[in-house]
């Protein structure tokens, strides 16, 4: 694990702190989970961007298979398993 060194208001610090008393925890557990969940929303928020920048990317492709056929003949094996 790596250690760093955050300054932060006096006034967050405070809440952090009450948090902490609250909850039985220490300042640096609220801290790791407060990055760990601003980690998550970034990492969601930038897949629905990567997303929205790949949709239609194959659009206008001619040596792709037709993907209707190709769901037509996974279900047919499916269903001849």
């Amino acid at each position: 694990m790596t250690t760093t060194a955050v300054t932060l208001p006096d006034t967050t610090y405070a809440v952090i702190s009450a948090i902490a008393q609250q909850t039985g925890k220490t300042e640096a557990d609220i801290l790791q989970d407060a990055v760990q969940h601003y980690i998550a929303q970034f990492q969601h928020a930038n897949r629905k961007q990567l997303l929205r920048q790949a949709r239609g990317m194959w659009e206008h492709r001619s040596d792709l298979p037709d993907a209707v056929a190709l769901r037509r003949e996974l279900e047919r094996d499916q269903t001849n398993q």
